[in-house]
């Protein structure tokens, strides 16, 4: 692929215009007011709040980090995806009215309103740490990675050219050139890589079809031949201790090292909860929206669209691993998705394949960019630093900020490799250290009034220091592998019981601390109004189609029909 033909470069010139000029027309009246730049005037539709949620989310971390892991581990890496039925229904039914009730800018304003300022700030913090440690420098690092697979850049290279191409429109326009244009990069995207899955079960059916494609696939992935039932048995001595490794179940043993089954019914509790319902960088979407029903109908479409993702992130790796299951090097496994690209695509649609991969690498970018210089503009530089800026100031100090954020995250990018971990663990570890007592507090300062400010402030400290000293004292002390999934949703576990006993310790919450905008009350609440009508708009009946979904995918690769 290091070579583009005339047609892949009009076609990847024409993405490259289309969304640059569709940025800058969309930002261009932006930066007027916070509110504007921020949260795109509370005006998102909810197909621009699905797309844009998912677009957000969806990035190399999947083409590169989870295909990779697919590889490795089998089809069990779809509960990143799958999974979220719970932490999205939990957002659609419970935190989304909160939040828009509020009528905060970001979840850590809303931490203060429930709180106090402390918790704010500590949450401010760490979002912008996690922000730009596990989001922006991993994907630029992935990213580069698979641009090094095709072209033959260096890291370097790649890093920094896709720094300036994925920031610039971004830090022009705000929040409303991120999302609509996101719009247009998930549709690039979906067809990318539904493209890439398409021509590898292809390739895998010998002249014979998809149908046949599909069928070697999971012959293979089962064991079917030496090769790969050489490569399972490894696997299973190295994940399970020797018992037998089924890389086509969801449901693992409780020693698996990323997945245990165990998880699926609790690591929402932790890492989902604030990845997807308290996490500024996906939450601003939600708070941008028109209102209540556009809001919660987003993230609807963003759960459709869950069920069909490992279509194009887990399927690919499933399929190189019928096609070469002698890879050990975390490097190469790292490179899976671009030799798929290498190998099974013509001239003429690479082009169209490059265009998705910087679509996934630009819609995470954008959307870091401007949560992270939202949470410091308005969380710390308005808050603690400059109370009475006006509003083009504020606006202005994003900007600059977005700049500097994103100079950062390209020093720190190239380190990620002396981490000797693939890209997918080394980003859900991180998130498994930041999320647990974040979402604590949120759950726990919602369900119930006593919950107390101090008791959040050092429940935070708790969580963090729980996680580091399970990891990396009790469970090596031990000699005791526990997932880093698993970890997280102990730590949760311990988060809630520390607040409560801290909460009634202290001296109970000010009335303003605990009003229905803020704490949930049974006498009060409109959790199930506005659902929408006529029938084909009512929100119940699509969230009920899109759980389906959800619940079929988990059925179907629980073990019960592929042995």
């Amino acid at each position: 692929m290091s070579t583009l033909s005339a047609v892949d470069l009009i076609v990847f010139g024409g993405y490259f215009v289309v969304l640059i000029a569709m940025g800058l027309w969309v930002g261009r009246k932006a930066r007027g007011t916070s509110e504007e730049y921020f949260l795109a005037g509370r005006t998102l539709p909810w197909y621009v709040v699905g797309t844009s949620f998912i677009a957000s989310n969806i990035s190399t971390e999947h083409f590169i980090g989870m295909v990779g892991a697919a590889y490795t581990y089998g089809i069990c890496v779809a509960q990143w995806e799958w999974g979220n039925i719970f932490a999205f229904s939990a957002l659609i039914w419970f935190f989304i009215p909160f939040l828009l009730a509020s009528r905060v800018f970001t979840a850590p304003e809303f931490l203060e309103r429930r709180y106090n300022p402390t918790c704010r700030l500590l949450f401010a913090i760490l979002t912008v740490v996690a922000n730009i440690t596990a989001f922006l420098a991993a994907v630029l690092y992935s990213a580069a990675v698979g641009l090094q697979a095709m072209f033959g850049w260096s890291i370097w290279t790649g890093v920094i050219i896709i720094a300036v191409t994925g920031g610039c429109y971004a830090i022009y326009g705000g929040l409303r050139s991120v999302a609509w244009t996101e719009l247009f990069q998930t549709i690039i995207m979906v067809i990318g890589g539904v493209m890439v899955t398409v021509l590898g079960l292809i390739y895998l059916g010998q002249g014979e079809g998809l149908a046949a494609g599909w069928h070697t696939m999971v012959a293979r992935n089962l064991g079917e031949g030496a090769p790969f039932a050489a490569a399972i048995e490894r696997a299973g001595r190295e994940f399970l201790g020797g018992a037998e490794y089924r890389r086509l179940s969801v449901i693992q043993p409780l020693n698996h090292p990323i997945v245990p089954w165990v998880t699926i019914l609790v690591q929402w509790l932790s890492v989902s909860i604030w990845y997807n319902c308290i996490n500024q960088f996906m939450i601003q979407r939600v708070l941008a929206a028109k209102d209540g029903w556009h809001a919660r109908m987003g993230i609807v479409l963003a759960m459709f669209m869950k069920v069909f993702l490992p279509v194009m992130i887990v399927l690919p790796g499933l399929i190189y691993f019928a096609m070469d299951p002698g890879l050990t090097e975390q490097t190469e496994i790292d490179k899976t998705y671009a030799k798929l690209v290498t190998q099974l695509v013509n001239a003429g649609l690479k082009g169209l394949l490059l265009a998705a991969l910087f679509g996934a690498i630009q819609s995470t970018i954008d959307s870091v960019l401007n949560s992270t210089s939202t949470v410091i503009t308005l969380d710390i530089y308005r808050k603690f630093i400059r109370p009475q800026a006006s509003e083009k100031q504020l606006a202005g100090a994003g900007i600059w900020l977005s700049t500097a954020i994103l100079l950062i995250a390209v020093l720190l990018a190239p380190q990620i490799a002396r981490l000797g971990q693939g890209v997918f663990f080394y980003i859900q570890n991180l998130y498994a250290h930041f999320a647990p007592p974040f979402a604590a507090i949120f759950v726990v300062g919602l369900l119930w009034k006593r919950a107390t400010g101090k008791s959040a402030v050092a429940t935070i400290f708790f969580g963090i220091a729980a996680s580091l000293l399970l990891e990396y004292v009790v469970f090596k002390l031990v000699k005791l592998p526990v997932a880093f999934s698993l970890r997280a949703s102990i730590v949760w576990g311990l988060c809630v019981v520390f607040q409560v006993i801290v909460s009634l310790l202290t001296r109970a919450p000010a009335p303003e601390n605990v009003t229905p905008d803020l704490v949930f009350d049974w006498r009060t609440t409109r959790l199930f109004t506005d659902l929408g009508t006529p029938w084909y708009r009512n929100l119940a009946l699509w969230y009920g189609a899109a759980a389906a979904g959800m619940i079929g995918c988990y059925v179907a690769f629980s073990g019960l029909f592929f042995r």
